[in-house]
């Protein structure tokens, strides 16, 4: 049985105990949650970003490169965004998705061109296999543009604070000027998604979101207490366990450009179960559609060739949006 695209999983869900086909995964593409390697510890690093401007700047910016090139993840607490914000967001998001079904149809679009949409899934104009997931994306970069609610906006703010640091430390970590990166990412773009996964009467079945990289720059990620998210390392799926007031970083597939390969975007995904929902608030910084990106040429010597060629990020996001979710990274498509 097929579902009709403008049918909300968030209400189909309440109503089976059964995944539907049009959700279930080839047998050779499903999360095998048996061996998932889970640890008591935390799973990627955890950085402290209350040294960056003090005494201990050198070892962050340390810790901050380690981590962009044996992870292309990492935590971060004391971070400068206020934990009563954060916790007005999540509450935003959980309002959002218990509204009746027809206040949340009326942001429903399968248009990726629309700034601020319901949808569900990923791309349902094009997929053979849905995704367990319904997500509100807004963008908010200008955002004056946009003019979101005020703890949207406020919290996209104080998020966009946040990244501009990260990239100065990133810069720092790679050997750049300061606002390196920063400065060549054009008018800059940011967008934000609240993802909403239902509990699942199958979760081996499916997937909330399949393993796939980020075409932004660099993610920021806000979750609810619950987990799901999960990170390939050395060959493994690896759960990342939430920690109270922490950020999740991940590195995109622009990152892995400009650094000439030297920080890597990463394989995650979002898995499912089958009792509680989860809600993740993902920021995705990234460039204007206009900028043109390509490895920083500090970077590049005769040892170093330029790994790729430059391209503008809205010819790599049109690719990777035709693209899907595929295994294969969007990014050797534009390999030199």
């Amino acid at each position: 049985m097929a579902v009709p695209s403008k049918i909300l999983l968030t209400d189909l869900a309440a109503e089976i105990d059964r995944v539907p086909p049009n959700y279930v995964r080839p047998v050779s593409d499903r999360p095998n949650l048996q061996e998932v390697v889970t640890l008591a510890d935390a799973a990627i690093p955890v950085i402290d970003l209350q040294g960056l401007h003090g005494d201990n700047h050198s070892q962050v910016i340390q810790q901050i490169g380690q981590a962009c090139e044996e992870y292309g993840f990492f935590q971060i607490k004391n971070h400068g965004v206020a934990e009563e914000l954060v916790g007005r967001m999540m509450g935003v998001a959980r309002e959002f998705f218990k509204l009746p079904e027809e206040e949340r149809l009326k942001n429903y679009s399968d248009d990726p061109k629309r700034t601020t949409r319901l949808s569900t899934s990923f791309n349902v104009r094009t997929e053979k296999v849905s995704n367990w997931r319904d997500f509100l994306r807004l963008h908010c970069h200008p955002l004056e543009q946009y003019l979101p609610e005020e703890e949207v906006a406020e919290f996209c703010t104080s998020v966009r604070a946040l990244v501009l640091k990260l990239l100065e430390g990133i810069s720092e970590s790679l050997g750049l000027e300061r606002g390196s990166i920063a400065a060549s990412l054009g008018q800059h773009g940011q967008h934000m998604a609240l993802n909403y996964y239902p509990p699942c009467p199958q979760p081996e079945l499916t997937y909330g979101l399949p393993g796939h990289t980020d075409p932004n720059l660099i993610t920021i990620l806000l979750q609810d207490e619950v987990p799901g998210l999960q990170v390939l390392k050395d060959g493994k799926w690896v759960a990342v366990n939430p920690i109270p007031n922490t950020f999740i970083v991940n590195i995109g597939d622009q990152m892995q450009v400009i650094s000439n390969d030297k920080y890597k975007s990463i394989l995650h995904r979002a898995v499912v179960n089958c009792e509680k929902e989860r809600i993740s608030i993902p920021t995705f910084y990234c460039p204007s559609p206009d900028a043109v990106i390509g490895p920083a040429k500090e970077l590049i010597d005769d040892d170093n060739p330029a790994v790729y060629r430059n391209f503008t990020y809205q010819e790599y996001y049109d690719r990777f949006w035709d693209r899907g979710l595929a295994k294969e990274c969007c990014l050797d498509l534009f390999r030199t």
